[in-house]
């Protein structure tokens, strides 16, 4: 799956325009590389997402393209850093 879209699907970030854009500038990272909108994730990957005074990390648990919303948080571990995201 695409990172800009596991992003959105997983809440982490709302809108895909918005996690495409956080990617473009060099704000995500995947396994302590920067990663672009269309790298793949699988699970096992660690994810860290530099939003303006913060830092989120956690690792991939799993990679669904349908998920509810009741099970969006079951998509990744919370390693480090504030679990509110509400980046728009």
């Amino acid at each position: 799956m695409r990172l800009d879209k596991y992003l959105k699907v997983s809440r982490i970030i709302k809108r895909r325009t918005v996690a495409k854009e956080a990617c473009e500038t060099g704000r995500v990272s995947i396994n302590n590389k920067v990663a672009k909108p269309g790298t793949e994730v699988k699970e096992g990957d660690i994810i860290e997402i530099k939003f303006a005074a913060k830092s989120l990390q956690a690792r991939i648990t799993s990679t669904l393209e349908h998920v509810r919303k009741e099970d969006a948080k079951a998509m990744y571990e919370l390693l480090a850093g504030e679990e509110d995201t509400d980046e728009e």
